[in-house]
Order: structure tokens, then sequence, then C-alpha cells
């Protein structure tokens, strides 16, 4: 049985069968390829696109999605074995992906990192929980990595561009400013895409303390010797920029003051000159530009960047309804 947990998981060959089918899903919406099959969606943390495309996927496709939200419409959850469960939790992974298992016959998880210490959540300890005693397939629906997000960007390049090849395409995922330190989900899984895709890829962020946490750069790394391309750290915005193809922004704090962030925030408060506006996009190659939303208008993207016909975030938030059913279709016919 085959989870949907990242797409470093999957071999290239089954990627492009992912995209392929989502190519045909944004052409013809409406299908059986889910009649009489269920999935439930298991959110620890809040969403818009993801719960709304979800459940949209499964009812266009015959099928039928269950929301639930632990601690709040359904129990709370304890992940660690060996614990004494007097607390708040109510009943063990154990036993709730065992039993939606005989439920549904998908599974969906949401869960973000607790913010207090990078090496417990860099484990992925939700997502792989379920994985672990779940008897049906399993979709990431962000949690340290966003697959599916990831998928959905790919589909808006492969679109925007005309070719299912985008070898030599200069691609530069640039750190932008946020008043908040957020997740590195996103960040790590457009690296992961990029580089899998073939791209020359550049990581620009602000100082090294932003790099991203050294599986995915080793990831990004295993990539570019399989399928070509390239991959540099930059911390220099003008080189980073000039000739690109594509800009893609994500915000993210930095890792060696996870769950400590007071001492990140004057640091980060540095940057907020890379921000992506028309300066910056005019040293591209007439490149396009996307992001995964939501996005805060003129501190990660100026209001002309975002409204510029070579922005791709609208379309790349449309696909995540079509990738997703190809995700759900896929592992559905296992």
């Amino acid at each position: 049985m085959k989870h949907f947990l990242n797409t470093q998981d999957w071999s290239r060959a089954d990627l492009d069968a992912l995209l392929a089918d989502a190519a045909r899903f944004k052409r013809e919406r409406l299908g059986d390829a889910l009649k009489g099959r269920s999935i439930a969606l298991v959110f620890f943390n809040p969403s818009m696109r993801t719960r709304t495309s979800f459940e949209l996927g499964a009812f266009q496709l015959g099928g039928h999605a269950i929301v639930l939200q632990p601690g709040k419409d359904a129990w709370p959850i304890e992940f660690d074995l060996g614990t004494v469960m007097d607390g708040d939790t109510e009943e063990h992974i154990a036993e709730v992906a065992r039993v939606l298992a005989r439920y549904v016959d998908l599974i969906g998880v949401r869960a973000f990192p607790r913010f207090v210490d990078w090496q417990y959540d860099r484990q992925d300890v939700v997502l792989n929980a379920f994985a672990k005693y779940s008897t049906v397939p399993v979709i990431n629906m962000e949690t340290i990595t966003h697959p599916c997000q990831e998928l959905a960007h790919a589909l808006a390049l492969r679109e925007h561009f005309g070719t299912t090849d985008l070898r030599g395409r200069k691609y530069v995922l640039t750190w932008t400013y946020h008043p908040k330190p957020l997740n590195t989900a996103v960040a790590n899984s457009a690296l992961t895409i990029a580089t899998r895709l073939g791209m020359d890829v550049t990581l620009l962020c602000p100082t090294p303390e932003y790099v991203l946490d050294e599986r995915y750069i080793d990831w990004a790394h295993r990539n570019v010797a399989e399928s070509g391309g390239s991959f540099q750290v930059s911390h220099d915005i003008e080189s980073a920029y000039r000739g690109a193809d594509v800009v893609y922004a994500k915000s993210w704090g930095a890792l060696p003051y996870f769950g400590n962030w007071a001492p990140e925030k004057p640091i980060r408060d540095q940057y907020r000159h890379f921000i992506v506006d028309e300066r910056k996009m005019a040293l591209t190659n007439n490149g396009v530009f996307s992001h995964c939303l939501p996005l805060r208008r003129n501190v990660k993207a100026t209001d002309a960047v975002m409204d510029s016909p070579n922005c791709l975030a609208i379309e790349e938030a449309e696909n995540r309804l079509h990738v997703q059913k190809a995700v759900m279709a896929a592992l559905a016919r296992q």
C-alpha cells in the first residue's frame, strides 16, 4: 500500500502520471473515480484552500469527504507511546487511525509543527503515526512539507510554459518577510519539486540562518544529480533574480531560533526589503511569480506583482483541486 506523504517517495514517472491525470481532471471535472469511496480529512490546523479543494474533489469524483477537527468536533488525540493518558487527550492514534481505516478508504492529515523543538517536529510525528497505524492510504495535507502544493505549482508552471519539460529554467525560491515566524513546509516542498523537475534552482534567503533543514538541502542535491539542473544558495538579491524564469516566494522562520523566536525577530525585521516588487521582477527574464497563498500584500509581494499577468498564484491555487483529485484517484486504485 502506498501513501502520499512526500513527493520524494514517488518516482518521477509516477509524479508525471499524477500531473497528467490532474490536467485531465481540469478538462473533465466530473467523474466516478471515487464512486462509493470516502475520505476522512483530519485537520489539526485551520484551512481554506485545502479543505475546500479536497471536499469538492471527492464530491466531483463521486466520493464523500468527512471533515474532523480533533479537539473541536472530535476527541483530542495522543501520539506518544507509553504516555499515561491522564491529561487532555482522550484517545490514542493507535486506535484512531485503525478505526477510521475501517470506515473510510483514504485519510488526509493536516498537522503543523508545534514550534517548540525542531528536532521533534522534523520527525513529522502526527503524519507518520497515521501512516504507521492506518490500513488505508494516508495523504499529507500539509505538515512539515506540502506535497499537494508542489504538484499544483508544477502543473501551473507546465501550463504557463506549455511543456512538461522544465529543465534549464532558472527558478528562484525566495524568502520574504512576515511579521510572524512561519512553517518551512512550502519552502521545503518548493525546493524539492523544482530540483526534481531539473530546473536551475536558487534558494535566496537573507543569511545562512534561514537556509532550510539539511534533509531538504540533501534532497535538492540528490534530485539535481538524478534530474539535471543545478542548485545553489544565495544571499544576494540582484544576482538571484537576474534572468530568472520563475520566482516563488515564501516566508519562514530561521531554524536556529525555532521555538525561541524573540531573538530572531530583530534579525527578520532587517530584511523587509526581500519583498517581491516590480524592480526585482524587472531583473528577471519576463519571469512568472507565484505563491501558495494566503499572501499578505505589500509585505510579501506588492499589489503590482500580485495583479500582474505574470502572477500564477490563482492558477496554482485552482490546481490544488485537480492534483488532489489525481492523488485520491491514484491511491483509491491500489
